[in-house]
Order: structure tokens, then C-alpha cells, then sequence
């Protein structure tokens, strides 16, 4: 069974929504019966960003809060980030059958009270996917955030089934490049150069900071707007960021010519305008460890 899940910024639960849902029991009969299926993360009016659901992912296990009586984690996988949130209500109708039963629409807040967990249909789960991913599978949203010339892995992903695609690498890859490149401004982190085409293609690259091979999740925080050069340095640990945001390079290891292109960013390396969009520390120790292992 398909299930909602509403997380907001700043919640009192312990939420690390890539990772885990903290809920507490009345919720676990629903999400039980989601185990293994997917789910639709919604955001409601008082995270501050306005209401939709952003996000899909599905539930792997639940375990009980050791620290908190009464309380549990749903073990999230598959986590991915819509490119383009979806609004509760698309073309003026609410997302949810549920919803859109109520006649009385000044009744749907009280209706959501204490129902932070939801039943989904799988028409509307499907509906609401559509929407998430429709920038990065329609012709124009292809040519700027699919790999430059790749007909073919779009072909095949736009041919899947809905699930099949949540989990297709190709659309993993372009909805990360999507949000990194636009919560960089189609800026290199490290070069701080920013080249767009005359399609308005950047010539920016998405690189995860902890890699996918090592369970880096394709979230915007795990991510870092790269120039090709930057991006080749990065993925062979010669070069990476400290808890400062500042770029520390083998020196030793690189040729003297790069050099000039990584000086603006010893001080500090370019990042979102949006402080929550800034590259967590998480990952970023995890790189700063495989650039000390090594030996630079």
C-alpha cells in the first residue's frame, strides 16, 4: 500500500527524511502496510516553503526508538528528490481522493489534523509522480539535464513503468543534476565559473560527495556544482572541502598549470545562496576521509 508522508524543516521528530521517518505509534499499523511500496513525501503550509509533496522514496523496515518510548523509525531507500515539486493541489483539484471528497474545502485542514500518515491510491501516486519528474522527461527538460547525447538511456527510462523509473540510474542522475545545477546557479564550486550554452545548458556537472557505490544518497546536500576538470579532481581525492567550506588540495599531485583555477576557492568555495542547500558535513567528512587515505 501507497502512503503520504508529511515532514517539515525544523520538525520535533527526528526526521533525516533520505534516511529515516520518526513517527510516532498510532501512525505504525499504516506504515507497516507500506513496507516495501512506496511513499510520497508532502510538506505542509507550516515548513515554511508552501504545501507539496516533494519527494518519493520507499519504506524498508521499521524499528522502535530506543530512546523514546512509543515512538519509531521507518527506514527509508530509494529516496529521490523531485526536480519539480509537486502542489497539493495541481490544475486547481487536490492530489489525494481523499481530499477531493470533502466538499466542504474549509474542512480539509481539520481533516489533516493528527493524519500525518496517509493511505495513496496508485492513481494518484502515479499522477503525482508524473508531475515530479515531468521537467526531466519532456523534450526540452531532456536536452539540458540528461548526459549530452544520451537518446538512448532517456528512450529506455521514458519506456519504464513509473516504479521502474524511481529507481532507473539515468533518471536518478538527471533529477540530481537538476537541483545541484540550479541550487548553484550553474556555478563550479571550485572555479566559480559559470558557462551556459545558448540552449541553456550549463556546462556544470552534479557530483555527489559521498558516492552512490558508497550509499551517498541523490539529495542536494550530498551534492557540488563541478566544472569537468573540478569534478575529476574531486571523484580522485585531490582535491576536497573542510568543515569551513574551504578547498584543500594536493598540492604535490597536481599540475602547477590548475592551480590558478583553485585559488578563489582556498578562502571558500562557492555555494547556495539557500544556507539548508549547503553541503552537509556528513558527506563531506566521508570525502575528507578518502582524501586523507590517500596519503595526500
Amino acid at each position: 500500500m501507497k502512503i503520504v508522508l508529511d515532514a517539515k524543516r525544523g520538525s520535533a521528530y527526528d526526521d533525516e527524511v533520505a534516511s529515516h521517518y520518526h513517527f510516532p505509534s498510532r501512525y505504525l499499523r499504516q506504515i507497516e502496510k507500506a513496507l516495501n511500496d512506496w511513499i510520497v513525501f508532502r510538506r505542509p503550509r507550516d515548513g515554511g516553503e508552501g504545501i507539496a509533496y516533494f519527494a518519493v522514496a520507499r519504506v524498508i523496515d521499521i524499528l522502535p526508538d530506543e530512546e523514546s518510548d512509543g515512538f519509531y523509525y521507518a527506514i527509508i531507500a530509494d529516496y529521490l528528490q523531485f526536480p519539480s515539486p509537486v502542489p497539493w493541489k495541481p490544475g486547481g483539484g487536490y492530489a489525494e481522493r481523499a481530499l477531493r471528497e470533502i466538499r466542504d474545502v474549509s474542512q480539509v485542514g481539520i481533516y489533516l489534523r493528527g493524519r500525518s500518515v496517509r493511505m495513496l491510491e496508485d492513481a494518484d501516486f502515479n499522477a503525482i509522480v508524473d508531475l515530479g519528474l515531468r521537467e526531466i522527461l519532456d523534450p526540452e527538460g531532456a536536452s539540458r539535464w540528461w548526459p549530452k547525447g544520451d537518446a538512448q538511456a532517456e528512450n529506455t527510462a521514458i519506456s519504464r513503468s513509473r516504479e521502474e523509473r524511481l529507481t532507473n540510474r539515468a533518471v536518478r542522475d538527471a533529477s540530481f543534476r537538476k537541483i545541484v545545477c540550479e541550487a548553484y546557479d550553474d556555478r563550479c564550486a571550485v572555479t566559480r565559473l559559470r558557462i551556459v550554452n545558448g540552449g541553456g545548458r550549463s556546462e556544470v556537472q552534479a557530483a555527489h560527495i559521498q558516492p552512490v557505490e558508497s550509499d551517498g544518497p541523490d539529495v542536494v546536500q550530498n551534492g557540488l556544482a563541478l566544472s569537468a576538470t573540478a569534478h575529476w579532481l574531486f571523484d580522485r581525492h585531490l582535491i576536497t572541502i573542510d568543515p569551513a567550506f574551504r578547498l584543500i588540495v594536493a598540492h604535490n599531485r597536481i599540475p602547477s598549470d590548475f592551480h590558478h583555477l583553485l585559488e578563489p576557492s582556498l578562502t571558500r568555495v562557492h555555494l547556495p545562496q539557500d544556507k539548508r542547500l549547503y553541503p552537509s558535513e556528513r558527506f563531506l567528512g566521508h570525502h575528507r576521509d578518502c582524501f586523507v587515505s590517500a596519503g595526500y
